[in-house]
Protein backbone atom coordinates (compact mmCIF):
# COMPACT_ATOMS: atom_id res chain seq x y z
CA UNK A 1 0.00 0.00 0.00
CA UNK A 2 1.19 3.59 0.00
CA UNK A 3 -0.10 5.54 3.37
CA UNK A 4 2.59 8.33 3.17
CA UNK A 5 4.30 10.46 0.82
CA UNK A 6 6.48 13.55 0.90
CA UNK A 7 6.68 16.20 -1.84
CA UNK A 8 9.73 18.54 -0.61
CA UNK A 9 9.63 21.02 -3.94
CA UNK A 10 8.97 24.60 -4.71
CA UNK A 11 5.55 25.07 -6.64
CA UNK A 12 8.74 26.68 -9.57
CA UNK A 13 10.70 23.41 -8.94
CA UNK A 14 7.08 21.44 -10.07
CA UNK A 15 6.24 23.16 -12.75
CA UNK A 16 9.24 22.71 -14.48
CA UNK A 17 10.17 19.06 -14.05
CA UNK A 18 6.62 17.82 -14.68
CA UNK A 19 6.06 20.31 -17.48
CA UNK A 20 3.04 22.00 -15.85
CA UNK A 21 0.94 24.62 -17.94
CA UNK A 22 -1.77 25.62 -15.34
CA UNK A 23 -1.86 25.96 -11.50
CA UNK A 24 -4.39 28.16 -10.68
CA UNK A 25 -4.94 27.40 -6.68
CA UNK A 26 -0.83 27.11 -6.04
CA UNK A 27 -1.47 29.80 -3.49
CA UNK A 28 -2.68 26.74 -1.17
CA UNK A 29 0.50 24.54 -2.08
CA UNK A 30 3.04 23.33 0.70
CA UNK A 31 5.65 21.51 0.60
CA UNK A 32 5.33 18.29 2.94
CA UNK A 33 7.82 16.09 4.52
CA UNK A 34 4.64 13.77 5.87
CA UNK A 35 1.93 13.65 3.47
CA UNK A 36 -0.98 11.41 5.03
CA UNK A 37 -4.73 10.81 3.88
CA UNK A 38 -7.10 13.35 4.27
CA UNK A 39 -4.95 16.23 3.23
CA UNK A 40 -4.40 17.81 0.58
CA UNK A 41 -1.61 17.87 -2.34
CA UNK A 42 -0.37 18.38 -5.57
CA UNK A 43 -2.14 16.12 -8.59
CA UNK A 44 -1.94 16.72 -12.19
CA UNK A 45 -4.49 15.62 -14.63
CA UNK A 46 -5.40 16.63 -18.59
CA UNK A 47 -7.31 19.78 -19.07
CA UNK A 48 -6.12 21.21 -22.40
CA UNK A 49 -2.40 20.72 -21.09
CA UNK A 50 -0.85 19.23 -17.89
CA UNK A 51 -2.99 20.76 -14.78
CA UNK A 52 -1.85 20.87 -11.29
CA UNK A 53 -4.71 20.79 -8.89
CA UNK A 54 -4.73 20.60 -4.88
CA UNK A 55 -6.91 17.64 -4.21
CA UNK A 56 -8.16 15.55 -0.99
CA UNK A 57 -5.88 12.42 -0.29
CA UNK A 58 -8.96 9.37 0.16
CA UNK A 59 -11.09 9.27 -2.66
CA UNK A 60 -14.87 10.22 -2.34
CA UNK A 61 -17.10 8.90 -5.01
CA UNK A 62 -19.79 11.39 -6.60
CA UNK A 63 -22.18 8.97 -5.85
CA UNK A 64 -20.89 8.42 -1.99
CA UNK A 65 -23.48 9.99 0.94
CA UNK A 66 -21.01 10.80 3.39
CA UNK A 67 -17.24 12.12 2.91
CA UNK A 68 -15.90 10.03 5.95
CA UNK A 69 -15.83 6.94 2.71
CA UNK A 70 -12.51 8.68 1.57
CA UNK A 71 -10.21 7.16 4.80
CA UNK A 72 -11.05 3.77 3.02
CA UNK A 73 -9.97 4.48 -0.41
CA UNK A 74 -6.74 6.29 -0.17
CA UNK A 75 -5.21 3.21 -2.83
CA UNK A 76 -6.87 1.50 -5.70
CA UNK A 77 -5.42 -1.88 -6.45
CA UNK A 78 -4.35 -2.21 -9.96
CA UNK A 79 -5.44 -5.67 -10.00
CA UNK A 80 -9.20 -4.79 -9.34
CA UNK A 81 -10.03 -1.70 -10.74
CA UNK A 82 -12.32 -2.51 -12.88
CA UNK A 83 -14.11 -4.71 -10.71
CA UNK A 84 -14.92 -2.00 -7.29
CA UNK A 85 -17.84 0.61 -7.96
CA UNK A 86 -15.39 3.26 -6.57
CA UNK A 87 -13.23 2.89 -9.23
CA UNK A 88 -14.31 0.95 -12.49
CA UNK A 89 -15.95 3.99 -13.98
CA UNK A 90 -12.82 6.62 -13.27
CA UNK A 91 -10.45 4.18 -15.23
CA UNK A 92 -11.71 5.55 -18.66
CA UNK A 93 -11.77 9.07 -18.08
CA UNK A 94 -10.79 10.40 -14.79
CA UNK A 95 -7.03 9.55 -14.39
CA UNK A 96 -3.86 11.61 -12.50
CA UNK A 97 -1.03 11.61 -11.65
CA UNK A 98 -0.06 12.32 -7.97
CA UNK A 99 3.26 14.29 -7.78
CA UNK A 100 5.92 12.83 -4.83
CA UNK A 101 9.21 12.41 -4.53
CA UNK A 102 8.92 9.73 -2.26
CA UNK A 103 7.13 7.60 -0.25
CA UNK A 104 6.92 6.14 3.47
CA UNK A 105 6.62 2.12 3.51
CA UNK A 106 6.80 0.08 7.12
CA UNK A 107 8.53 -3.67 7.58
CA UNK A 108 7.14 -5.60 9.80
CA UNK A 109 9.50 -7.08 11.77
CA UNK A 110 7.83 -9.33 14.77
CA UNK A 111 6.09 -7.07 17.13
CA UNK A 112 7.88 -3.92 15.60
CA UNK A 113 7.13 -1.69 12.41
CA UNK A 114 10.19 -0.09 10.87
CA UNK A 115 9.73 2.93 8.65
CA UNK A 116 11.90 2.84 5.53
CA UNK A 117 11.95 5.79 2.98
CA UNK A 118 11.63 4.96 -0.81
CA UNK A 119 12.88 7.98 -3.34
CA UNK A 120 14.09 8.76 -6.47
CA UNK A 121 18.38 8.27 -6.36
CA UNK A 122 18.50 12.25 -8.19
CA UNK A 123 15.77 13.45 -5.91
CA UNK A 124 13.46 13.88 -8.67
CA UNK A 125 9.45 13.42 -8.72
CA UNK A 126 7.79 9.92 -8.80
CA UNK A 127 4.94 10.35 -10.49
CA UNK A 128 2.18 8.09 -9.55
CA UNK A 129 -0.90 6.49 -10.90
CA UNK A 130 -3.87 7.88 -9.71
CA UNK A 131 -7.99 8.18 -10.16
CA UNK A 132 -9.87 11.24 -9.02
CA UNK A 133 -13.22 12.17 -8.81
CA UNK A 134 -15.32 15.48 -7.06
CA UNK A 135 -18.22 15.28 -4.50
CA UNK A 136 -20.62 17.70 -3.57
CA UNK A 137 -20.85 18.95 -0.16
CA UNK A 138 -23.66 19.90 2.17
CA UNK A 139 -22.68 23.40 1.54
CA UNK A 140 -22.82 22.74 -2.43
CA UNK A 141 -18.94 23.10 -2.68
CA UNK A 142 -17.21 20.76 -4.58
CA UNK A 143 -14.61 18.53 -2.96
CA UNK A 144 -12.13 17.33 -5.14
CA UNK A 145 -10.17 14.05 -4.22
CA UNK A 146 -7.83 10.69 -5.28
CA UNK A 147 -6.66 7.64 -4.95
CA UNK A 148 -3.21 6.04 -5.33
CA UNK A 149 -3.02 2.86 -7.66
CA UNK A 150 -0.83 -0.02 -6.24
CA UNK A 151 0.55 -3.35 -7.26
CA UNK A 152 2.81 -5.78 -6.27
CA UNK A 153 6.04 -4.61 -4.85
CA UNK A 154 8.81 -4.89 -6.93
CA UNK A 155 11.42 -8.05 -6.09
CA UNK A 156 13.64 -5.66 -4.28
CA UNK A 157 10.80 -3.48 -2.08
CA UNK A 158 9.06 -6.66 -1.21
CA UNK A 159 11.12 -7.22 1.55
CA UNK A 160 9.65 -3.79 3.32
CA UNK A 161 6.01 -4.56 1.90
CA UNK A 162 4.79 -6.40 -0.34
CA UNK A 163 2.68 -3.48 -2.18
CA UNK A 164 4.04 -0.48 -4.11
CA UNK A 165 2.48 2.51 -5.92
CA UNK A 166 2.46 2.68 -9.78
CA UNK A 167 5.27 4.78 -10.37
CA UNK A 168 5.19 5.67 -13.89
CA UNK A 169 8.52 6.34 -16.28
CA UNK A 170 8.35 9.73 -17.70
CA UNK A 171 7.50 8.88 -21.38
CA UNK A 172 4.13 6.98 -19.91
CA UNK A 173 2.65 10.27 -18.19
CA UNK A 174 0.82 11.31 -21.33
CA UNK A 175 -0.39 8.13 -22.22
CA UNK A 176 -1.99 7.78 -18.81
CA UNK A 177 -3.29 11.27 -18.51
CA UNK A 178 -4.61 11.72 -22.25
CA UNK A 179 -7.58 9.49 -21.73
CA UNK A 180 -9.08 9.57 -25.08
CA UNK A 181 -5.71 8.65 -26.53
CA UNK A 182 -5.42 5.23 -25.08
CA UNK A 183 -7.31 1.43 -25.00
CA UNK A 184 -8.53 0.43 -21.69
CA UNK A 185 -6.05 -2.31 -22.42
CA UNK A 186 -3.15 -0.13 -23.17
CA UNK A 187 -4.31 1.71 -20.33
CA UNK A 188 -4.37 -1.10 -17.62
CA UNK A 189 -0.95 -2.56 -19.01
CA UNK A 190 0.63 0.67 -17.79
CA UNK A 191 0.12 -0.05 -14.62
CA UNK A 192 2.95 -2.69 -13.32
CA UNK A 193 5.87 -2.51 -10.94
CA UNK A 194 8.48 0.18 -10.81
CA UNK A 195 11.68 -1.31 -12.66
CA UNK A 196 13.78 1.79 -12.62
CA UNK A 197 16.43 2.49 -9.84
CA UNK A 198 14.91 3.48 -6.30
CA UNK A 199 17.10 3.87 -3.16
CA UNK A 200 15.24 3.79 0.44
CA UNK A 201 16.58 3.94 4.18
CA UNK A 202 15.69 3.69 7.46
CA UNK A 203 13.82 6.50 9.16
CA UNK A 204 12.98 7.36 12.66
CA UNK A 205 9.37 6.54 14.24
CA UNK A 206 8.63 10.47 14.40
CA UNK A 207 7.51 9.82 10.82
CA UNK A 208 4.36 7.34 12.93
CA UNK A 209 2.72 10.91 13.65
CA UNK A 210 1.01 12.84 11.07
CA UNK A 211 1.50 15.67 13.25
CA UNK A 212 5.68 15.63 12.60
CA UNK A 213 6.25 17.67 9.16
CA UNK A 214 9.89 18.10 9.18
CA UNK A 215 12.83 16.94 7.71
CA UNK A 216 14.18 14.78 10.34
CA UNK A 217 11.07 12.57 9.01
CA UNK A 218 13.20 11.37 5.62
CA UNK A 219 16.62 11.62 7.44
CA UNK A 220 18.60 8.42 7.35
CA UNK A 221 18.68 7.23 11.20
CA UNK A 222 21.67 6.28 12.62
CA UNK A 223 23.13 2.95 12.47
CA UNK A 224 20.56 1.60 9.74
CA UNK A 225 21.05 0.08 6.59
CA UNK A 226 20.89 2.48 3.58
CA UNK A 227 20.06 0.59 1.10
CA UNK A 228 19.97 1.05 -3.02
CA UNK A 229 18.36 -0.88 -5.80
CA UNK A 230 19.70 -2.20 -8.57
Amino acid sequence: MCGRKTLTKDVQSIIQEMGIESWRDSGSYQLSYNISPSQSSAVMIDDMGRQAKMMKWGLIPNWATDASIGSKLINARAETLLEKPSFKNLVSNQRCIILSDGYFEWKRSNSRAIPYYIYHPNNEILPMAGLWDFWKNNSGENIFSYTVITTQANSDLKDIHHRMPVILDLKQIDPWLKVHNISLANTLSLLVPFQNDLHFHQVSTIVNSPRNNRIDCIRPIENSDNLSLF
